[in-house]
């Protein structure tokens, strides 16, 4: 079993809006809404590929119930810990013209510490069956930003495999946890480590420092695919995994299906390099639909034979 962990779970609403301008009003040619938040998405791309999935985390008021309801709809496992405050709704406004995306989101709501308390027991008890947790998004407010490094260090107990993709101080504090795989994109990483990259070698360069701040795994999202420093037979090993560019439906929630990609195929026991070249797949499939989460895992096997996997035993290899 696989549990994703969405700390601000949200309703997400995705328009279509050509030629979108601030300060005039538009109507949508096309428009999707749907339950959301990092861990959300992860779960509905899981479970559209076939794998078991339970989705938790935190709901509340009129608008958590809708989240609840709707990944019921959707036939998504959940367990989410009721609370008081509304959860928050989130707004990407898509411009097919130019392909440029425009990206609203609430901060959410309060969480109490008893409330937090009662997500902590819920979700230790729910890792008891489990292979595999990802812990995927931003912070509610009242949430200290090292309650995922908590959670790492209290899921190591139970043998379970932990994978994180969030931002900031959340993410500062739970790669020196010392998770098992973090995946952030390159505004992230960058963040992360402390200085901008100006090339796949700087990148490449930079997956190897995230692993040393105490992650085992780093894999850094790009927009035609990623750069990775993963475990092969106990050894660390780099790649960067490149797809074809295409044009897009839209992007939204393209670093979520990767990781949900990556997430299916390590679940299902493939090599560290096709692990990672199905998350690319998934990433990319992802971008033909207008909303987060979603792909077709027919589409995904056919743009399998379009991605390029590198492995690079040095960063210097990399041109």
């Amino acid at each position: 079993m696989i549990i994703t962990v969405t700390l601000n779970a949200a309703i997400d609403k995705s328009l279509s809006v050509p030629n979108f301008r601030l300060g005039r009003r538009h109507r949508t040619v096309e428009q999707r809404t749907a339950a959301g938040g990092k861990g959300v998405n992860i779960a509905r791309a899981l479970k559209t590929l076939g794998q078991p999935v339970i989705a938790t985390g935190f709901a509340g008021g009129p608008t958590g119930t809708r989240i609840v309801d709707q990944l019921t709809e959707e036939s998504i496992l959940n367990d989410f810990v009721r609370i008081r405050e509304e959860s928050r709704t989130n707004t990407a406004v898509y411009d097919p013209t130019n392909g440029q995306q425009t990206e609203i989101n609430e901060r959410g709501p309060a969480v109490s510490e008893k409330e937090l308390e009662l997500f902590r027991d819920k979700l230790l008890y729910l890792a008891r069956g489990a292979d595999m947790v990802v812990m995927a998004g931003s912070l509610p407010r009242g949430v200290d930003s090292d309650i995922y490094a908590h959670l790492i260090r209290e899921l190591r107990k139970s043998d379970v495999m932990t994978l994180i993709d969030t931002d900031g101080e959340p993410l500062r504090h739970a790669a020196r946890a010392e998770p098992d795989v973090i995946s952030p994109n390159v505004l992230e990483a960058e963040e992360l480590v402390g200085h901008e990259f100006n090339d796949d070698e700087d990148r490449i360069i930079a997956v190897g420092e995230m692993v040393e701040q105490g992650a085992r795994e780093a894999i850094m999202t790009l927009e035609d695919g990623c750069v990775a420093c993963v475990l092969v037979d106990g050894h660390a090993q780099r790649f960067r995994v490149s797809v074809p560019t295409r044009e897009d439906v839209a992007g939204v929630g393209a670093g979520d299906a990767f990781l949900a990609g990556y997430v299916a195929a390590r679940y299902s026991g493939k090599s560290p390099a096709d692990c990672l070249a199905y998350g690319v797949a998934c990433g990319a499939e992802s971008t033909n639909h207008l909303g987060a989460g979603l792909v077709e895992a027919r589409e995904v096997d056919r743009l399998l034979s379009d991605v390029e996997v590198r492995a690079l035993s040095a960063p210097a290899e990399v041109s």
